[in-house]
């Protein structure tokens, strides 16, 4: 039996839902909003960090979104979200680092937060945090650009696990005004993200923004 805990706009947690979506595999689902502030004590016992997402496999409780990722690759290995020469499992696995590292901040918290979430809060966007954000944006883009094989997928001829985890980046990124208009500065990234963005796992994961 497969539970999710998540929070329906969670970059972090759609990325789960979307390898659970190309697995075709039934998965119990429990919203959590980490943002309430009143996070049950047994929420607590699953993610002492209260965070999203969680996955449960029966007894097994998993928290960390790259470790939910590949223990779903390997305990349900078809259909495969991983190349299978060492080169490629090498570059997704660099990728998703890379997501991690110097994507997620820049791309949802200081360009999209600071420029749809914050619109309508009274503090407003800080233009410093936004432009700090477009400026990391164009280093990490620029980096992805250089190492995907151009065309419909980012690491060879088929879909992977790169690919499920900079969805939610992407698509978070080209709501706003700046990562659309800046986006078409990296044509396989562009080409990519046009393709992608059609496939159904994308489409029924995303969230209303």
């Amino acid at each position: 039996m497969l539970k999710l805990y998540n929070y329906h706009r969670s970059a972090y947690g759609r990325i789960v839902v979307i390898i659970l979506t190309e697995k075709a595999l039934n998965c119990e689902y429990e919203e959590i909003d980490p943002f309430a502030g009143n996070l049950s004590s047994q929420y607590l016992k699953l993610h002492p960090f209260k965070r999203v997402p969680v996955l449960k496999h029966n007894d097994l409780v998993l928290y960390e979104t790259r470790a939910i990722t590949e223990y779903l690759e390997e305990q349900f290995p078809n259909p495969t979200l991983m190349p299978t020469d060492i080169v490629g499992r090498a570059r997704v696995r660099q990728i998703v680092a890379m997501i991690d590292n110097y994507g997620y901040l820049p791309l949802v918290w200081q360009v999209y937060v600071e420029s749809i979430e914050k619109q309508s809060t009274e503090e407003g966007p800080d233009s410093e945090i936004l432009q700090e954000g477009l400026l990391n944006s164009a280093r990490f883009l620029g980096a992805i650009e250089e190492l995907a094989s151009g065309g419909k997928f980012l690491v060879g001829n088929a879909y992977s696990l790169a690919d499920a985890h900079l969805i939610p980046m992407i698509d978070c990124f080209t709501v706003t005004k700046q990562g659309r208009a800046m986006l078409p500065d990296y044509p396989k990234l562009s080409q990519w993200w046009s393709s992608i963005r059609k496939r159904d796992s994308t489409v029924t994961s995303r969230p209303k923004y």
